[in-house]
């Protein structure tokens, strides 16, 4: 991790870019894929699964017996683990459906918005090297939640053809209908067209790799909503001398694990802090698992030593990452500062690990700087609000004569006559 002590404005705009991918080369294959899968559904699913995961399945479509018998090869401190992950993600998204207020805008004129689910909703589990069960939670219980009808989940088996067992149960803890053994863009391309087995959803939610993020937007330019873009995780950490730096280097060491992609940068206003947590970061790295996926990612980690917290918060404001920990002595002093974050982590004893887990907030985040104008997922987005409006026989007469004067303006003539034929009816 190379430390950059007091950089210029010129020097940020280098520190804080995100690798670019190859977007042209990334949609050239994604169109090919939904062109297949349009053209002959589950058997260009089996075939990109064979070329892609080095197996292919017979059955797209997980059994109930599977996801019976998966449950036996959960241990059950991990069992107890996901459900009590799940209560807390449950406590918190309920508390999100609130019915909103009946608004008497004028006289005689109420109006108000009412939530509906969306229909049939597709989620997206990663798996490969760190099968990603508790983004199964994430996702599932605020579409359970909302009231959607069908939750159908997407997931990469192994090249044994069999879903992680985590995964499944997870599954049926959330409330999810149908799980398919299919992953990457052909599982996206099924979701949003529908295949013989996997039924088109109305919107599509998950992470994923730059294939799978690439096909969610190709997904979005074909009619399918998607959760939002995700790319590879980050987090950025705000810390004064107060912060202990075993702390701050595992936290950053946490989202290096992830994936020799992950973003990684730690802000601070301390230089024996920072110098540190250097050194902390390479020491605890060599007692991780995964030490050589996060060592590649701190090779592009940078450590930024800045003034103060003023300048720290802009330059986490001009970042605007994925995760947001504010290791301070103060934290809830800077929260009014920080305008772009996707989850915000105060003190020293909330780690972003608590957020993935078991905090109850949901880990599903905008990335590479999206959090300028998303949110994370929330049980919002699996519902469509329609307005609803009634109004009296004197409350029309009040709007009568705006009405009729703003429609004839604008030469809608029938507009206008919709009002009058109904005010010769008002006693």
């Amino acid at each position: 991790m190379k430390i950059h002590f007091y950089p210029s404005t010129t020097e940020l705009d280098d520190l804080l870019q995100r690798p670019a991918s190859d977007g042209v080369q990334l949609t050239d294959l994604v169109r090919e894929i939904f062109g297949e899968v349009q053209a002959r559904g589950d058997e260009a699913l089996r075939d990109y699964t064979e070329r892609f995961e080095g197996y292919c399945p017979e059955d797209l479509e997980v059994s109930a017996e599977e996801i019976r018998r998966a449950a036996d090869e959960v241990p059950q401190s991990l069992q107890e683990a996901l459900e009590q992950a799940a209560g807390n993600i449950r406590t918190f998204h309920a508390a999100q459906l609130r019915d909103e207020a009946v608004v008497e805008t004028a006289p005689g004129v109420r109006c108000w918005r009412e939530a509906r689910p969306l229909d049939r909703v597709g989620l997206y589990i990663p798996g490969g090297t760190a099968p990603l069960f508790s983004t199964v939670l994430m996702l599932a219980i605020p579409a359970a939640l909302a009231g959607c009808r069908e939750v159908v989940l997407c997931t990469p088996a192994g090249r044994d053809g069999r879903v992680a067992p985590a995964i499944l149960y997870a599954a049926t803890e959330a409330g999810v209908h149908r799980i398919f053994r299919v992953g990457g863009a052909q599982a996206v391309a099924a979701m949003a067209l529908g295949t013989e087995s996997v039924p088109r959803a109305d919107k599509i939610f998950g992470p994923g790799n730059r294939y799978v993020t690439a096909a969610k937007l190709w997904a979005q330019q074909l009619g399918t909503a998607i959760d939002m873009p995700a790319g590879p995780s980050e987090v950025l950490v705000l810390a004064d001398d107060t912060a202990r730096p075993s702390f701050v280097a595992a936290d950053l060491l946490s989202q290096a694990e992830h994936g020799s992609d992950s973003q990684v940068i730690l802000v601070t206003w301390s230089e024996a802090l920072a110098e540190a947590v250097e050194q902390e970061a390479l020491r605890q790295l060599e007692r991780l698992p995964r030490r050589d996926i996060a060592a590649q990612a701190l090779e592009h980690a940078r450590i930024l030593v800045v003034r103060d917290a003023g300048e720290g918060v802009a330059v986490s404001n001009r970042y605007a990452p994925e995760h947001l920990i504010v290791a301070t002595e103060d934290p809830r002093a800077l929260l009014p500062q920080i305008r772009h974050a996707g989850s915000v982590f105060l003190g020293h004893y909330t780690p972003e690990s608590a957020g993935d887990y078991a905090s109850g907030t949901n880990h599903t985040l905008p990335t590479g700087g999206f959090a300028r104008i998303y949110g994370g997922v929330s049980v919002d987005d699996y519902l469509k609000k329609m307005t609803v409006q009634q109004i009296t026989p004197a409350g029309l007469r009040g709007l009568a004569t705006t009405i009729t004067t703003m429609a004839r303006a604008e030469g809608l003539e029938a507009h206008a006559r919709a009002v009058e034929e109904r005010e010769g009816m008002i006693e």
